[in-house]
């Protein structure tokens, strides 16, 4: 296997591409994306500004089953960060007040899984990733997890999953996710999951040297921000905003309505001094992102793309651990980088 092709559905801007690329480079073999979906245009403004010249579908629904084999390019990897906000708590309680249906009965986005199960029963690529918010794992008592389980285990070699946090594998983030691997053949080993990196890091790391001063809050939502935090704490209902410094090992985990107030994490610029928002930039960077990685969005777009993206040292580690599976029939081993 000297070329690994892949299909990257729900890429949102490419960030499980991303991190797939860089593992294929550092075990010094040749990757091509032979297809890519995403409903969202902007998302797919940023996708096609970084991959330029990839296929698209831009909704994997409207494959149809019967379809499959000829719109579906063979593959060797597929990769899909289905959405994750049918089973996040955070969406669960929206889809809830607005007495709307969450989990596998939200028709809209809660049943994708059930796409990709198709994609893989008709396609049967090598292996596969999947990826979603750690609260899958308990969500309706695990029972969609264990459904998905049983879906994928009829054709493929799928070890449970597991929980990985960002801020184990060298980024200043505390963001953990479910990791959903599977394998058409078994080696003769199981899979290993990638260990912890233990590479200290701190916030400061990741933050602009000379950040715009549009970037710092104004006044009347630095009070809004106090005087909510206060009224929540007297209702037990929670602490409001996170003030985060340059020294703590991470900030809250990012969330794609950062833009709206930006209070899962306000950067503290000292005392008597309205804190500021973290730039898109600085939100990429705390994903994994590298620096020439283009973002020709607004910044509301860039803070939604960035807030849903993946951790791309998290999902690097463990596609060198897939891509070493399929290589080796002996010898599974963490890979040392």
């Amino acid at each position: 296997m000297k070329r690994i092709t892949s299909i990257d559905l729900f890429a949102g801007v490419g960030g499980m591409r991303l991190a797939l690329e860089r593992a294929i480079k550092k075990l010094g073999l040749n990757h091509k994306c032979k297809l890519y979906s995403e409903i969202n245009l902007y998302s797919r403004h940023t996708y096609d500004e970084n991959f330029p010249n990839t296929p698209l579908i831009k909704d994997i629904k409207s494959v149809k089953s019967e379809k499959i084999k000829k719109e579906i390019p063979d593959h060797d990897i597929l990769l899909a960060g289905f959405p994750c906000q049918p089973f996040s708590q955070a969406g669960i309680s929206v889809r809830n007040n607005l007495k709307r249906k969450h989990g596998f009965d939200d028709e809209e986005q809660g049943n994708l899984f059930f796409d990709i199960l198709k994609i893989l029963d008709k396609k049967k690529p090598q292996a596969f990733l999947l990826e979603n918010v750690a609260n899958l794992k308990i969500y309706n008592k695990g029972q969609a997890l264990k459904k998905m389980l049983k879906c994928l285990r009829k054709n493929y070699y799928v070890p449970d999953p597991e929980i990985l946090d960002a801020q184990d594998f060298g980024l200043a983030q505390r963001r953990k996710r479910i990791y959903i691997i599977g394998f058409l053949n078994k080696s003769g080993e199981d899979f290993i999951y990638p260990k912890a990196s233990l590479v200290k890091t701190k916030v400061g790391d990741f933050l602009d040297k000379y950040p715009q001063k549009k970037y710092i809050i104004s006044d009347l939502l630095w009070e809004s921000h106090k005087k909510r935090k206060l009224r929540n704490k007297k209702a037990g209902k929670g602490f409001g905003y996170k003030l985060t410094f340059s020294n703590d090992k991470c900030t809250n985990t990012l969330s794609s309505r950062y833009f709206k107030d930006g209070g899962e994490c306000l950067i503290f610029r000292g005392k008597n001094k309205n804190p500021r928002l973290l730039t898109p930039k600085e939100c990429l960077r705390l994903q994994g992102f590298p620096e020439n990685f283009k973002l020709p969005v607004s910044n509301t777009q860039g803070y939604q793309q960035a807030g849903n993206a993946v951790p791309i040292n998290v999902v690097e580690k463990i596609c060198l651990n897939i891509i070493s599976y399929l290589l080796t029939k002996q010898d599974i081993r963490d890979i040392a980088v």
